[in-house]
């Protein structure tokens, strides 16, 4: 039996590289793609576990340590997922505050 490890998409910003050298458009896109990789893999991860938990249901053979790890690894993906979420929509009520 293996185990795969969880794998995480985010990359940090490196020691030298400043975050207001970016450009706005540079910025968001940034944002976005890290966004849509997370949600990405919690899509395959999600369907990983819907598909064991069909395997089950239906009688097939299916190993259920493998089961519970693919089904906490689509829980911790779906909150990492909402955690950014709620950041960004805290970031983005932030900046409406701002008066000009």
């Amino acid at each position: 039996m293996s185990i795969t490890p969880i794998t995480s998409k985010i990359t940090p910003l490196s020691m030298g590289q400043a975050v207001s050298q970016a450009s706005p458009t540079t910025a968001a896109q940034g944002i976005e793609s890290t966004f849509s990789g997370i949600l990405k893999n919690l899509e395959t991860t999600q369907a990983t576990s819907d598909n064991m938990l069909q395997q089950l249901s239906a009688g097939e053979n299916v190993d259920l340590a493998q089961l519970m790890i693919a089904t906490q690894q689509t829980d911790i993906n779906f909150r990492v997922a909402m955690s950014i979420r709620d950041k960004l929509v805290d970031a983005y009520k932030e900046v409406m505050r701002i008066t000009v």
